[in-house]
Order: structure tokens, then C-alpha cells, then sequence
């Protein structure tokens, strides 16, 4: 009996994925919920797990393919022969010599003098012992215990690097792969590699007999440029990064986009996270940033000028209600934009312990599509790359979004006097179809008076 391995459905206006990679190959066993293939959609890295345990019988759909939702990736064989295969590792019982003869011979791990019913110098001659279990011998002791699997945004770092993930020690839970792991591991191997080798220095000068050394010639500057300098290295663009730069794209040529600036003094948000931080911290597991005063300060402003809040529709103009304010977070497979569902009715607390959390799933790939789904919204923060002015392009369907930048200290004119104080560009990138500059100007005014007096946050003023 056969199973069919299909397309799960992706999520809301998703309809097609490319297959990233089989983790297992035909004639493996399968466990029950084990990963058979990863996906890879536009927003995130989709897992197809087993419905039942067996064997992978075919592939339908290799590496690289684009499919459909409801497609057909591969088939899954059921029977008691797929069952029993898992229990290869016993030598001492009826089952385990039948799984071992149902099993493909480069998954058998018995040595050729063992195997019942053949003379064993015959065994010898045919399939040598170590050719049967080249794996057994270099492959360090972690690889044979029960290590948690890498995310796939690790999986994809050590196949950019032709890394052997055994080979690398994991400190992760239960010794799982971090990505600072393979990173650790790709400038250990470029040190050893590009370490130079020093030439030989005489131990006393040259013999009075010896002749003086000619003069070596001339080489162009182009010879003494090292070889790998000139390299060059084509891969496919990933979908997530082709479907981001469709985006990016059409929001420039279908919106009207205009951005507008102002600054803001980061001397009261630093003052109160000065005060504050450490009982901050202490009571709600995580620390007090500036993020959650700016999604404050957003839905403060959003609710006063709804129109940055709404987007087009055709004709039409659609008004949301609600504040689902989506923050940008850099992923190692590119830009990711989960989204704070009601953000509005979130505490400081409730804010940053979403946004930590959203930072470690898309650090981890572990984002689902539901948390990147909708958002009338967006926040995206360039001043953590150091970035002290940009222009954000506006993430559609939404009308607006706000760029952070680097808090610098600059001299500012204060009641008369100049002082330096921490400040921070803002930048309003907005439709101007739906938005009027008169909008645009006065809602980011707006989150500069909240920001530089946040008591305006906690009264409601």
C-alpha cells in the first residue's frame, strides 16, 4: 500500500513552493511525523512531515522543482517490511536479519563475515568489510547519538560552505547546530587554508664563494593578484529573495511613494529605560528597548490619522480598525516582516517579548505563515546595521511605512543653548494616492511628541 506525499496547503494568497531539499532518498525508512522534504515559499521554510511510518518508495518532484499546492511530491510505501526496518541496529533476533535483507545494502551495517548462510573468506573476497562501513570509522561519537536536527536555515549555510554537519561540534540544546556554529567552523577552515607558508631563511648568509643572486623580474601587478580574488560563483536566486524583489518592485511602480523626515530626542526614552531597565528586566524576562516605544507611538498615531492605516482596493479605500504593525527582522535567508496581531492592546512587556521571540524563530527558520500574514503596518529598523538615513520602501498592500535609524549624539539648539542629546532620524515612506503630505507631516509628528515625552504613551494623551 502506497501513500501519496502532496503540497500542504501554504497559507492565505500562496500557491506554489520549490522543494529545498529531500531528507530522505528512496528506500529509507521513515518514522512517524519524521521531516521527509523541506519546502520553500515566499515567506518562509515550509517542513512536509510523514503521515505514517514506511518507506520512501519514489520522488516525484527533485530538488529545485516548483510545485503546485495538492501537488505531487513523492510516495510513501506502508507494510510491515518499512516497519520492522528501524530495528536494523539488533543482532540477535529473527526480525532483525529480515530487516537487514529488505534494507538497501548501503544502510546495512554488518560486516560481510557476519552475515548467515555465506561462507565468510567468500564474503571477504566480494564485499570487503571496509568498504561496507567506510562511515563507521570517521565519523565522530556525536554523530551516532540522538542530536536534534539543524533548522534549515543552518542546513542551508553548511551546503552554501560544503560542510559535514558531523564534523562540527553543536552548542545548541542537546548539541544542535547553531548558525554561530558553522560560522565558526567556515573561518576556522579559511585560516587553515589561506594560512601562508613561510619560506626557508638560511641559517648564516650567503658564502663569500657563492654568487650574488639575480635580481627576480618585474611582474605585472595583475600576476601577484591571488587567484581566488577573481573567482566568481553563480546560484539561483532563492524564492523568498525573488518573490521580495517582485514585491519591492511593484511597490515602486504602482504606488505614488514619497518619503518624508524628522528627528527625534531619544534623551527621555533613555532616561526612563536608564531608571526602569533593571526591574524591567527582572519582572518580565526581557529587556526594555526602543522598539516597544515606537510601536506605541505608531498606534497612537494610527489611531488619530487612520488613513496611513488603510490601504487601496481597486477602487476603493479599505479602513482597518485594528492595528497589526509588522516589524522587520533580518533572517539568514533574507528579510522576514512578522507582524504583532493587535498591537494596540499589547504592554511594553507583551511587545518585546513578541518581538525576542519572532527574532529567535527567524534566526532558527522556524517562522510559520501565520506570522507573517496580513499587518496594516510596518516599522523597519536600519539604525541596528548602523544605518543613519534611508528611504523604506512601503511593504504592500500596506500605504506607509517608518524607518529607525542610528541613535548618534549631535549638537542640537535647546531653549537657546546648544547641547548634545542622542537623536535619531525618522523616515515616513508613504503612498501619496491615498496620503496627503499635510498627513504624512503631521503623523510623524505625532510619534516624535510621543517619543520624546513618553508619559503621553501611558496617559493617553
Amino acid at each position: 500500500m502506497t501513500l501519496d506525499i502532496t503540497v500542504p496547503a501554504l497559507g492565505e494568497s500562496i500557491t506554489e513552493a520549490t522543494v529545498m531539499r529531500w531528507n530522505k532518498a528512496p528506500g529509507d525508512a521513515v518514522a512517524l511525523d519524521e521531516t521527509l522534504v523541506e519546502l520553500e515559499t515566499d515567506k518562509v521554510a515550509v517542513e512536509v512531515k510523514a503521515e505514517a511510518a514506511g518507506t520512501l518508495a519514489e520522488i516525484a518532484a527533485g530538488e529545485g522543482s516548483d510545485v503546485e499546492v495538492g501537488a505531487l511530491l513523492g510516495r510513501l510505501e506502508l507494510g510491515e517490511g518499512a516497519a520492522a526496518a528501524p530495528a536494523s541496529d539488533s543482532s540477535d533476533t529473527h526480525e532483525s536479519s529480515t530487516a537487514r535483507e529488505t534494507m538497501p545494502a548501503r544502510e546495512s551495517p554488518i560486516a560481510p563475515e557476519t552475515v548467515p548462510g555465506r561462507d565468510s573468506s567468500t564474503a571477504r573476497e566480494t564485499v570487503p568489510a571496509r568498504e561496507t562501513v567506510p562511515a563507521r570509522a570517521t565519523v565522530p561519537a556525536r554523530a551516532t547519538a540522538r542530536v536534534p536536527p539543524p533548522s534549515p536555515a543552518v542546513r542551508r549555510l553548511l551546503d552554501e560552505h560544503g560542510l559535514d554537519p558531523a564534523q562540527i561540534e553543536g552548542t545548541g540544546k542537546g548539541g544542535r547546530l547553531l548558525k554561530s556554529d558553522v560560522l565558526a567552523a567556515v573561518v576556522a577552515r579559511a585560516a587553515s587554508t589561506t594560512a601562508p607558508t613561510p619560506e626557508p631563511v638560511p641559517a648564516e648568509g650567503p658564502t663569500p664563494d657563492a654568487p650574488a643572486p639575480a635580481p627576480a623580474p618585474a611582474r605585472p601587478v595583475a600576476a601577484l593578484e591571488p587567484p581566488a580574488a577573481r573567482r566568481e560563483e553563480r546560484v539561483p536566486m532563492s524564492r523568498l529573495r525573488r518573490r521580495a524583489a517582485e514585491r519591492l518592485k511593484l511597490a515602486q511602480e504602482t504606488a505614488a511613494m514619497l518619503t518624508t523626515f524628522n528627528e527625534v530626542d531619544m534623551s527621555a526614552v533613555n532616561a526612563l529605560r536608564a531608571a526602569h531597565g533593571e526591574t524591567f528586566e527582572r519582572k518580565h524576562g526581557v529587556r526594555l528597548g526602543f522598539m516597544s516605544f515606537f510601536v506605541k507611538a505608531c498606534v497612537a498615531a494610527l489611531v488619530e490619522y487612520p488613513t496611513v492605516n488603510a490601504q487601496i482596493d481597486g477602487d476603493d479605500i479599505v479602513y482597518k480598525h485594528y492595528h497589526d504593525i509588522g516589524v522587520a527582522v533580518s533572517a539568514p535567508q533574507g528579510l522576514v516582516v512578522p507582524v504583532l496581531r493587535n498591537a494596540g492592546r499589547m504592554s511594553f512587556a507583551e511587545v518585546e517579548q513578541a518581538i525576542r521571540a519572532y527574532a529567535t524563530k527567524a534566526r532558527d527558520g522556524t517562522l510559520a505563515l501565520d506570522d507573517l500574514l496580513g499587518g496594516t503596518f510596518t516599522i523597519s529598523n536600519g539604525g541596528v546595521f548602523g544605518s543613519l538615513m534611508s528611504t523604506p520602501i512601503i511593504n504592500p498592500p500596506q500605504s506607509a511605512i517608518l524607518g529607525m535609524h542610528k541613535v548618534q549624539e549631535r549638537p542640537v539648539a535647546v531653549d537657546g543653548a546648544v547641547e548634545i542629546r542622542p537623536m535619531m532620524y525618522l523616515a515616513l515612506s508613504y503612498d501619496h494616492r491615498l496620503i496627503d503630505g499635510r498627513e504624512a507631516v503631521s503623523f510623524l509628528v505625532r510619534i516624535k511628541e510621543c517619543i520624546e515625552d513618553p508619559e503621553r504613551l501611558l496617559l493617553d494623551l
